[in-house]
Formats: structure tokens, sequence, C-alpha cells
């Protein structure tokens, strides 16, 4: 067993890393957190130097090392990009030319529509419906809390195309389309106030009777539930990567403020922790590494995903409230601040931390559970 990167890898770790302490500057970062608005020139600059690719292990110590040196302006760089595996995986010839290629090249922005009020980590409760009508498909609901709603050029939508057919089957009856922002009947407000991840636009999007072209149908009619739960699969192990780079920036500040303040650093409560949020991290990283290792290989073990998202997502919270412990003033007043902010939303998107302890739980049970 080798758990050293491939050579190419760690070149990308080090390429990505310069190119963040290049352009993350924190005087931007916080002018952008403060203003609640969307880095479009540092997102230009990643597609400009090619930081994002698309082999995955490539992509997931992009974000990890873009995490480690700002949350906000490193999800910018992604996450216009969000929900484009499901075109990659699912789509049409036609719909991966008018759709997919644009995105890839940085000249158009999309999103995933999923969440609703009513329904966050309860996929099945979705309520939006997409039915079809003298021979079209008409597009109606609410949808909350959608990254870059108020930007994006397009947005795949999840919606129920028929009523489920009994509670115990309400994650049947679903549909995804593709949906054009411009179109007439869809309506976008801009969310401000979050408590964290600032940078990144986040909005509510309101459907009223939007026609949807048959050709913009996304996979088979009434799979839209698995699709859906393969999409988290593969998202949920970037977002561990997140909460991993913000719990390595932690404790990279901790590591250099006690390489600078001996007085600090000759505490033994300050080594103590030290050294556990440090192995906390990386036993995170071992994880997330672990679960993206089987994802890559198309046989994912939604056990470890859940693992991997739930335990270094709460690591990166703990990382961060860590250093602003013990950093006090000097912690509150720089990105210490905002790192844990934008740490703690890691705990809730892509099904919260109680979410992935159910999935743990159900998926061992199902498992084991006749021992």
């Amino acid at each position: 067993m080798d758990f050293d990167l491939p050579e190419e890898i760690v070149e990308k770790k080090k390429r990505v890393r310069e190119f963040a302490l290049k352009h993350f500057d924190m005087e931007k970062a916080k002018y952008y957190d403060v203003n609640e608005k969307f880095p479009f020139e540092i997102r230009k600059k990643a597609m400009e130097e090619g930081i994002i690719e698309y082999d995955p292990w490539a992509l997931l110590v992009t974000i990890e090392e873009l995490f480690t040196i700002d949350a906000g302006l490193g999800f910018s760089v992604f996450s216009p990009f969000f929900g484009n595996e499901n075109i990659m995986l699912l789509g049409t010839d036609e719909q991966k030319k008018k759709y997919l290629d644009p995105v890839l090249k940085g000249e158009k922005i999309m999103g995933f529509a999923v969440t609703e009020p009513v329904a966050g980590s309860d996929v099945a409760g979705i309520q939006s419906k997409i039915e079809k009508k003298n021979g079209k498909w008409i597009l109606n609901g609410n949808k909350m809390f959608i990254t870059n709603g108020s930007i994006a050029d397009y947005l795949v939508v999840l919606a129920r195309n028929a009523p489920p057919p009994s509670p115990e089957k309400r994650h049947h009856n679903m549909t995804f389309s593709i949906v054009e922002m411009n179109w007439k009947g869809v309506s976008k407000n801009k969310l401000t106030g979050k408590m964290g991840m600032r940078a990144s636009d986040t909005a509510e999007i309101i459907f009223e009777n939007v026609e949807v072209p048959e050709e913009n149908i996304l996979g088979e009619v009434g799979k839209g539930f698995y699709i859906a739960m393969q999409f988290f699969n593969i998202s949920r192990i970037y977002v561990a990567a997140m909460a991993l780079g913000i719990g390595q920036g932690a404790l990279n500040r901790l590591i250099r403020k006690a390489g600078e303040d001996k007085e600090f650093s000759s505490s033994e409560y300050v080594q103590f922790t030290i050294a556990e949020v440090a192995t906390r991290v990386e036993a995170a990283r071992l994880l997330t590494y672990k679960a993206a290792s089987y994802l890559f290989q198309m046989n994912p073990d939604p056990v470890l995903t859940s693992m991997a998202k739930y335990y270094a997502a709460e690591t990166g919270t703990y990382a961060t409230e860590r250093a602003l412990s013990m950093l006090g003033l000097d912690g509150a007043v720089t990105e210490l601040e905002r790192m844990f902010r934008d740490a703690k939303i890691n705990e809730i998107w892509e099904g919260s931390s109680e979410i992935e302890e159910l999935t743990i739980y159900r998926m061992l049970m199902k498992k084991y559970g006749g021992i």
C-alpha cells in the first residue's frame, strides 16, 4: 500500500499553492467577504493559468490547497462548474456541446438546484414540479440556498414529474432538467448576510410556468433522486477536501505563531493543542483520500464517503475554533475569524453532519446488522 501521491499530483499541489499565495491577497479576500461579492477576477486568473483540471485527484488536491489559503476565494475558482458532473455522466452529445463545453472553457457559469425551503438534506421532500402538459414540460417551484444562483447562466434543476406513488416511495418520480436563467418565468433573489462563504454567490430561485424543451431533460425521467445521490457521492468528497484545506490552514497559522513566539510555544497547552489538531487533520486527510480512491476507481463506498465528509467537516471547524481560542485577539482580527465562519458550512451543505451519521449507521446495519 503506497501512501505517496504520484509526482504529477505533488507538482500540481505545489503549483496551486503558488497560485493561491500570489493571488489570494488577504485584503482582497476581506473585501469580497465584507461586500459579499463574487470575485470574478480570481476565477478569470485561475482559468488563464489552467488551475482547474478534470483529473479527479488533481481537482481534489487543488481544492484542498486553495482552501488552505482562503476558502472564499478558493471556492470562486471551482464553484462555477458546480453540477457539471451530471451533464458529463448523463448528458446527450448535444447537451454537452451546448452547456458543458462553455462551462469547462470558463465562458459560462452553472449551478445545481436541489435544495428547497422545505427540503434541505431530505432530498425526497422536494415539492417543485416539472409536468408535461400539451407536449411541453412546465416547471414550477422554489429553490433555496442555490450556489451561483444569481450569476449562473444555467442550472441543473431537480423537480417532481409526478406525485410519489406512496409515502414509502417519496424518492420516486423526480427528474432533472437544464434550465437557462434568462428564460421567461425564472426569477432570482440574491441572499446576503450569510455566516460564512460570503464571497460565493447564493440565491433563491423561483420558477413560474417555465417551459423546458424536451431536449433539456437530463437523464432518465423519474430517476432524478438516484442521479442526485450519485452526484452527492462525488461532491461530498470535494466538500471533505474543502474542510480539510481549512483545517490545514488553521494548523499552519498555529505552527507559524509557535515558531515566531517562543513564549507562546513554551506552553504545554499550546504544544498539546497543536499536536491534537495536527493529528485530527491528518486523520481527516487519510479518510478523505481513502474514500476518494474508491470513488475515483468508479467503486464508491457510501460509508467511507459519509465518514470522510462528516469527519473532515467537523475537523475543519474544530481546528479553526482552537486556533481562534489560542490566538485570542490576534486571531479574531485576522483571516482566522473568516476561516472559522467559512468552515461551519461544511457541516451543513451536501448533507449535514447528522445526515452523514445516519447514513453511516444505516449502511453499517445493512451490511453487518444480521451478524
